[in-house]
């Protein structure tokens, strides 16, 4: 809901109480606020996130990198995608 609607911020802070709750975190999560992250330009944030989820030992798919690189190009930072 929040990546449709273009809510980087509650995905954020949905991502946060998850695990304050110690709920458990999967790159579906991720990957979800990535993309909010992405549709609001919120670039920075998703590549952090990225990098958590990487921290994290959680395994990256498919969509967490091109979801990336999609947010890295929107704002005409291919390098970055890199």
């Amino acid at each position: 809901v929040c990546e449709k609607g273009k809510q980087w911020s509650k995905a954020l802070e949905t991502l946060f109480c998850m695990r304050k709750h110690q709920l458990q975190l999967d790159v579906i999560s991720f990957n979800a606020a990535i993309s909010a992250c992405d549709k609001g330009l919120q670039w920075q944030r998703g590549l952090v996130l990225l990098d958590t989820l990487r921290q994290r030992r959680l395994e990256a798919d498919v969509v967490s990198y091109v979801t990336a690189i999609s947010a890295c190009e929107k704002v005409e930072l291919w390098q970055q995608a890199l």
